[in-house]
């Protein structure tokens, strides 16, 4: 015979229990998330920083297998001849790139054979707001590449770009005319961002607007000196959030309710890492990003200007691999895919993929659904 009273102890110390994960959960995410991120795992060498952007080496892995999405790859010990080079977008960190151990793309691409680079742009305070196109894309990236063939002795390199890097990558490809650029690769990288869906409609009214004031007035954006346009890290992350508001939300809710899974939590705070420590644009970027990408809408008609010179997007002629996805709304498949309206490349492949902004790169579908294509891809084209 069931005893009542054995049974109603059992119950309430489970309560107790679940009741004391729920708040050591709480208590760690809250005043501990430090101690639950997991990203930045992957061990690197830094060969070279002028104090601001660094260039880091990922070295070969020591381990035989690494874990992807639940499953085992092997890790490749022969390497590809063509190295690939990360050119990351200004104002998020890098933990993006090495997000989970689990979920690493550094790290995949390192055991799918490849000598893997990545330009850490640091982050720009104050005394770097006039820092614009020509600064990164003119001035600072190929510095930082002819380090790259320095280091690995190859002059053939692929280029890796997700949203601004991608454009940071076509518009260096296309300024200096580099024959020794072999792949690019682009993710969620707008060529008409008017075809944004709803975004791209909010730019062409503040095009109309801007035209308008432009004729009245003479007045330029260009005009105000970059320093009043400088956006702290923490104005991009919300601005960021503020891109899919209810994702964000929901994002939170979930945390609550899931509270007593440490994996959710500690998954929760490994993102959130990223997405609440974004760092700021210099104020000559937000100039010539407001101006020549969002307003103007250059590169629609295949080109922009990059101080005083015009980088013309038939002057890439890579093997080119762009990526959007289905759930884009800064990126859509439709803005993304003009690409193949302007470059000279042969050898183009336009995919869409399940995710979001952020997703496509880095998201839990990603490996999956993008990365074994992406090194396939890359691999028939890097020897």
């Amino acid at each position: 015979m069931p005893n009542p009273m054995k049974s109603a102890f059992e119950k309430a110390s489970g309560l107790t229990r679940q009741t004391a994960l729920y708040a050591g959960n709480a208590f760690d995410r809250v005043f501990r998330a430090a101690s639950l991120v997991q990203a930045g795992q992957t061990l690197f060498e830094t060969l070279y920083t002028d104090g601001l952007v660094s260039l880091r080496y990922y070295p070969p892995l020591a381990e035989d297998f690494i874990e992807l999405d639940g499953e085992m790859i092997d890790v490749e010990r022969t390497p590809h001849k063509t190295p690939i080079v990360i050119v990351p977008p200004l104002a998020v960190n890098m933990l993006i790139y090495d997000l989970f151990p689990q979920r690493s793309l550094v790290r995949f691409l390192r055991a799918k054979g490849f000598e893997v680079y990545l330009i850490d742009w640091g982050v720009p305070t104050r005394q770097h707001s006039h820092y614009n196109l020509h600064t990164y894309v003119a001035e600072l990236l190929p510095a930082y590449l002819n380090r790259v063939r320095e280091h690995s002795g190859e002059q053939e390199l692929s280029l890796h770009g997700w949203s601004l890097g991608g454009m940071f990558t076509l518009f260096y490809s296309a300024l200096s005319r580099d024959q020794h650029i072999r792949n690019a690769i682009v993710l969620g990288s707008p060529i008409d961002s008017h075809a944004s869906g709803l975004m791209g409609l909010m730019y062409q009214r503040v095009s109309d607007v801007a035209d308008f004031v432009r004729k009245r007035t003479g007045f330029r954006l260009h005009d105000v000196k970059p320093h009043w346009f400088h956006s702290p890290g923490w104005a991009n992350t919300i601005g960021f959030k503020l891109t899919n508001p209810i994702g964000s939300v929901m994002g939170y809710w979930e945390l609550i309710v899931r509270l007593g899974d440490r994996d959710f939590v500690a998954s929760h705070a490994t993102t959130s890492a990223f997405l609440d420590r974004m760092v700021a644009y210099p104020g000559g970027i937000v100039q010539d990003a407001v101006v020549r990408l969002w307003i103007d809408n250059e590169l629609s008609k295949g080109q922009i200007q990059i101080g005083e010179d015009v980088a013309r997007l038939d002057n890439v002629n890579a093997n080119l691999l762009a990526i959007a996805g289905d759930t884009d709304t800064l990126a859509t498949p439709g803005a993304v895919k003009r690409i193949e309206d302007h470059v000279s490349s042969k050898d183009v492949t336009f995919r869409v993929t399940p995710g979001g902004h952020m997703g496509i790169l880095a998201g839990s579908k990603a490996p999956k659904e993008s990365w074994l294509e992406m090194a396939e891809w890359l691999a028939e084209r890097s020897n």
